[in-house]
């Protein structure tokens, strides 16, 4: 069993993305924000069943698709770090840099 942790990062593209949403619909917002929580709650039992970011090609380093939106994580021992919720059209390698992550 795998125990799940939200990056102060990963909350902070959430809540960016659920007042973006909110913009447009209050509504659709926090359904948006529910099932992004949720989506994670299977790395408890299956912290690989996310596929490898191909970005990074690095086994621990993966993502859940929810949506347009791509949930990543990393997996140190029995943890998995979320690390950051990003929109499938942005050029993760300019957003994101795996060596900068504190998930110590």
């Amino acid at each position: 069993m795998a125990k799940v942790i939200w990056t102060e990062p990963a909350l902070k593209d959430l809540h960016d993305v659920i007042e973006h949403i909110a913009e447009d619909s209050q509504i659709y917002a926090e359904r948006f924000g529910i099932r992004v929580v949720e989506a994670p709650r299977r790395l408890v039992q299956f912290p690989y069943c996310g596929r490898v970011v191909p970005e990074f090609k690095d086994e621990n380093i993966r993502e859940l698709i929810y949506g347009s939106y791509r949930i990543i994580y990393l997996i140190r021992q029995d943890v998995c770090y979320i690390t950051a919720i990003i929109h499938g059209s942005r050029d993760i390698l300019r957003h994101l840099k795996p060596g900068d992550w504190d998930v110590s």
